[in-house]
């Protein structure tokens, strides 16, 4: 992305549009990299949960009898980790996470994104704190419901900051570095994992404390970024607004995109009940689009792959340090293509994204399960051979993901919904994710147990259905101005136009 490349809305979408001044420059930059840490911490409890679980000294100390269970002569490959509470560890975050996000879908709208960040740290602070100091295991799950609560915060306020921060024409790129940021913070959790596991019997308190890394970047940095011109003309500081929006257009000339915000505001003051305006028919097409790219997401079968990596590794056949080493090798593949849909995602668009990675997904889900339904019995183990074809359909797998439904799950929803619903919408958007994120982790390993192979055909099952999603049902945003989805997306789309009040005018164009 080039500093100071002048950008215009008339330059960036079908159906063209008046063009507002503004350039691409060092200060956004900076904005969106401090405030995609939310996406680090993110990013480092998922990758770090599954090699903390993987480890004999945190077993022993918790789960007593998977320790047993994993270390019995005769385990069975495909159930040694079935256990209820250590899969409780995992997704007690999310569901915590789900009912935090509506509060923070208030506290986002009445203070404003950038406090919604800091308090996403403080709280993900306290959790670090329980975590690393946990003798047993309901400080454990305590610490995991304080995580989820500061994941909560800060998955419903960064891809909004970044949204509404970043200029029409990178707005997609700029979305996706909190993705990118999530797939680094999972690289950095299977690293420290792997050396980690060396050190006994503390070496998991390290791991789960260095989550207090990421939340101190974002609450120290958040200090440092200013609140989004939307955000502070919806909170009635419209000087502030506009000496904001200069500040991160990096020109005078604003005026229009001003105006624009503005006009988009005074409609939101008219909304006094956003979640209940949120329930109209006008605004089901996108809180219905935002709640399934959320259960897509999860449906891929990704968070399956990433929580518990080193899980499935070592059921393939892989001992503690190679299937460590494994899930590094996948996290490596996931940031290279988050980087590769930060380049694409704003030239080819999200459609051809999506409907790529779900050829791409299909094929290596089918690929994965036939290889192991073929190969591995519930006892025994996989030649060298197959276990590195295995891990490396993994990383093809991985791979369509990170350019695709991982960053698109977030930037999509972000983008679709008006000022007088954004919060709102958003946070049913986060709600779901969390909700089906903690399903699939606490439901995986049981899954693996009763459904052995078969469970990578269940996610490719799922993979067509999200094609054929995508191919009828998602309109493309590209290039499109956030407050004029209505009238350039919403109101021509073949099916979704029957949902919008055509006598109802759009924000205005002076």
């Amino acid at each position: 992305m080039a500093v100071g490349m002048a950008i215009s809305s008339a330059d960036a979408g079908d159906g063209g549009g008046f063009a507002f001044d503004g350039k691409m420059n060092k200060f956004v930059i900076l904005c969106c990299i401090i405030a995609s840490t939310g996406g680090l911490m993110f990013g480092y409890d998922i990758g770090i949960s599954g090699g903390v679980t993987a480890m004999d000294d945190f077993l022993e100390k918790f789960f007593h009898s998977v320790y047993l269970k994993k270390h019995h002569a005769h385990e069975d490959n495909y159930c040694k980790y079935n256990n209820q509470g250590l899969q409780l560890f995992t997704s007690s975050l999310y569901l915590a996470a789900l009912v935090a996000s509506f509060f923070a879908s208030y506290v986002c709208s009445k203070y404003g994104r950038k406090f919604t960040m800091q308090v996403a740290a403080f709280i993900f602070l306290l959790g670090v704190l329980f975590n690393g100091a946990a003798f047993h295991v309901a400080m454990l799950i305590g610490g995991r419901l304080l995580l989820g609560c500061g994941i909560g915060f800060a998955n419903q306020a960064v891809p909004l900051f970044l949204s509404e921060i970043a200029p029409v024409k990178y707005r997609g790129g700029l979305n996706i570095l909190f993705q990118l940021m999530v797939t680094i913070g999972i690289l950095i959790a299977n690293l420290v994992n792997f050396f980690m596991e060396k050190i006994h019997p503390w070496g998991w308190r390290v791991s789960l404390s260095l989550a207090g890394v990421p939340a101190m970047l974002l609450l120290i940095g958040s200090f440092v970024i200013p609140e989004t011109p939307t955000s502070l003309i919806e909170r009635g500081q419209q000087n502030q607004g506009l000496e904001t929006l200069r500040k991160i257009r990096g020109t005078e000339n604003v005026e229009k995109e001003y105006q624009e915000i503005v006009h988009a505001c005074e409609m939101a003051h008219e909304v006094k009940h956003p979640f209940r305006n949120l329930m109209k028919r006008k605004s089901r097409p996108q809180l219905v689009i935002a709640i399934l790219m959320q259960v897509f997401q999860q449906f891929t079968g990704i968070n399956a792959i990433m929580f518990y990596a080193p899980v499935l590794f070592q059921t393939i056949g892989f001992h503690n340090n190679a299937s460590l080493m494994s899930a590094v090798i996948t996290g490596i593949v996931n940031v290279v293509s988050t980087i590769v849909s930060i380049v694409l995602v704003d030239i080819l668009g999200r459609r051809m994204l999506l409907l790529e990675a779900c050829a791409q997904m299909f094929i290596s889900q089918l690929a994965i399960g036939s290889t192991l339904m073929v190969h591995l019995e519930s006892t025994g183990s996989l030649t060298k051979i197959t276990s590195i074809a295995v891990v490396c359909l993994v990383c093809v797998y991985v791979m369509s993901f990170a350019w695709s439904w991982g960053p698109l799950g977030w930037l999509i929803p972000s983008e679709i919904f008006p000022v007088e619903t954004r919060t709102a919408g958003y946070a049913f958007a986060v709600s779901s994710n969390m909700l089906f994120t903690f399903l699939i982790a606490q439901a995986f390993l049981s899954m693996l147990c009763s459904m052995k192979a078969a469970v990578f055909f269940f996610f490719a099952v799922w993979i067509i259905i999200m094609g054929l999603f995508t191919i009828f049902l998602l309109p493309e945003t590209k290039g499109i101005p956030i407050d004029e989805m209505t009238d350039r997306v919403w109101k021509q789309h073949w099916f979704w136009r029957r949902f919008m009040d055509h006598d109802t005018p759009g924000p205005s164009r002076v």
